[in-house]
């Protein structure tokens, strides 16, 4: 799978790309990633990237031209949206967009090619956004000064999930959101007894049934707790049903 990176912060990648899964993802042959400077690709003698807003206001905006052509050298085509059966996407990140979910990992990793742009300042000219671009991506509700960090995440996030990349092919399996909108179960390790908490005693004691079981049930827990918004989209067995009733009226968490 390839990654092609457009910023105007080229230097800001070089710790994300050598540490890590990407960097375990690179070596192994799995993961190719280029980054490209749009200073590169804007015209005149010094470059330019950004100017004012047009009908006023703070701030400045990311020029279209220089995005434009870096996509145009890349693609190989004029810039606009994929057909529905390419395996290339180009993705603008945005605060606008649409937030990051680990199913949109998932579909990203089935791609061959993905081009990050790396949004400054107040935006990038949205002729960009409504013309040239698969999708608008963001990685929450918050505001970030710049798109590197938001591309960082998205290349770590769909980097991880591409085969072999991971240790062990089922860490990508059991893990929050794996199951649509459940979080992870707790983990432990050793010591069993760490400065007067112990590991619960399911864990250790070899039941795989119950620890399943136990495991399910600190996960719908600890998702009901943490993410109230997601626990409320969650469909739910009689199993799951009566164990979190009886939570509810002081019944044993115990199996």
């Amino acid at each position: 799978m390839r990654f092609d990176i457009l910023t105007i912060f080229p230097d800001f990648f070089a710790g994300t790309l050598d540490h890590g899964v990407v960097a375990r993802a690179r070596a192994a042959g799995r993961l190719e990633v280029a980054i490209h400077n749009l200073r590169d690709y804007a015209p005149g003698p010094h470059h330019i990237t950004d100017d004012r807003p047009f009908g006023g206001g703070e701030g400045m905006v990311m020029k279209p031209e220089p995005i434009y052509a870096a996509l145009e050298a890349l693609l190989g085509r004029k810039p606009g949206p994929a057909a529905p059966e390419s395996r290339t996407r180009v993705i603008l990140l945005s605060a606008q967009g649409r937030a990051l979910a680990q199913a949109d990992a998932r579909r990203l990793a089935e791609m061959e090619r993905l081009v990050l742009i790396c949004g400054r300042y107040e935006g990038v000219d949205e002729r960009i956004a409504a013309h040239c671009v698969d999708e608008e991506v963001s990685i929450g509700d918050f505001v970030l000064s710049g798109g590197e960090l938001a591309a960082a995440l998205v290349l770590d996030a769909t980097a991880r999930l591409l085969p072999g990349v991971l240790g062990d092919a089922l860490s990508a399996v059991n893990e929050s959101f794996s199951a649509p909108d459940l979080l992870d179960c707790p983990h432990y390790t050793r010591p069993v007894e760490f400065g007067g908490w112990e590991v619960p005693a399911v864990l250790r004691e070899g039941n795989h049934a119950a620890i399943a079981a136990w495991r399910r049930r600190q996960a719908l827990r600890k998702t009901r707790e943490l993410r109230p918004d997601l626990f409320g989209r969650l469909t739910l067995d009689r199993k799951d049903r009566e164990w979190l009733e009886g939570r509810e009226t002081g019944g044993s968490d115990k199996l």
